[in-house]
């Protein structure tokens, strides 16, 4: 069991890994998911991911106060315009783009009250 959390734990790290240079991909949640696999399965990674000086800090801020920062924040807003921009000028339905935009716009509630790290 343990090399199927570290499997799941390596696999949430790539997509991480990913999301730090694709804009729609989100790096915290993976990189969070992966701290819980790797807390599971192995000491030594969980341990490297959490001492990380770029993946540390963010997961570090989320366990303590459940913080989100500032440029997180304001990339992540910039993102959501964008594709909300990108299904418009595609000509989704209306009735996609009323969901998509109440789905979007509980997504950016929760990320703005969260506080800043």
């Amino acid at each position: 069991m343990r090399y199927l959390w570290a499997l799941f734990g390596l696999l949430a790290l790539a997509l991480g890994t990913i999301g730090i240079v694709a804009p729609l991909l989100p790096t915290v949640p993976f990189l969070l998911l992966a701290a819980f696999c790797f807390s599971k399965s192995s000491e030594r990674l969980h341990n490297w991911l959490l001492s990380h000086p770029t993946f540390g800090p963010p997961i570090a801020d989320w366990n303590e106060r459940g913080a989100i920062s500032l440029a997180a924040k304001r990339l992540a807003t910039i993102s959501i315009v964008v594709v909300f921009g990108i299904s418009i000028a595609i000509g989704l339905r209306t009735t996609l783009l009323l969901i998509q935009a109440a789905t979007l716009s509980c997504v950016l509630l929760f990320i703005w009250t969260r506080p800043n790290s």
